[in-house]
């Protein structure tokens, strides 16, 4: 598995979303929910209109592994996500075509299922690839909301609570904040031993 990075550049993001939009109103949705949620793709594929359409919270329950000795158990938390109001904007002029039990990110196989993860990534991918940014996975959405809201505060403790991470060292080092910083460093050190 590659190692995917947050996407950093504001313009980037900007680009991205533009991209999305112009080809697909639901890959831009995607992206967007992923950016302004910091949730797992895993917990937004299952959002359907009816929990999110005009509101300013929602809750989800996010399932991920439990950290034991037991490969494989989970167990769930119910978590409150805030509807900025760029999102509830995009979800109020998306919406209005699409049933209360619909999924928000339908696909077009089958009688109302969600996308999928493969799915995802490949939209990504494609958006990615014609914006020019590498390192780009499902994680990259989760991982630039975090990346923002830790550049917006320095507050690694707020971070590590929404995520639900053991250690500020892991927020850092999921959000790339640590690897930006080893790239820094690295250039730092080519700029002064310029022979």
């Amino acid at each position: 598995m590659n190692f995917v990075q947050p996407i950093r550049d504001i313009e980037k993001i900007v680009e991205v979303k533009k991209y999305l939009g112009n080809k697909n109103k639901r890959d831009e949705l995607l992206f967007c929910f992923g950016i302004y949620t910091g949730l797992r793709i895993s917990d937004i594929l299952p959002v359907k209109k009816k929990d999110v359409y005009n509101k300013d919270v929602f809750f989800v329950v996010e399932i991920k592994t439990k950290k034991s000795r037991k490969k494989n158990s989970k167990y769930t938390t119910k978590r409150r996500i805030p509807i900025v109001p760029e999102l509830k904007k995009l979800l109020s002029v998306y919406c209005q075509n699409i049933k209360d039990d619909d999924y928000l990110f339908k696909s077009r196989q089958g009688k109302n299922q969600p996308i999928t993860r493969v799915r995802v990534y490949d939209i990504l991918r494609e958006a990615a690839h014609e914006c020019g940014i590498t390192e780009i996975g499902t994680h990259t959405l989760r991982k630039t909301f975090g990346y923002h809201i830790y550049q917006e505060g320095k507050d690694v403790a707020l971070l590590q609570e929404i995520f639900g991470h053991s250690a500020p060292y892991i927020t850092l080092r999921y959000i790339g904040v640590n690897q930006k910083a080893i790239d820094q460093a690295y250039n730092n050190l080519n700029k002064k031993f310029k022979f």
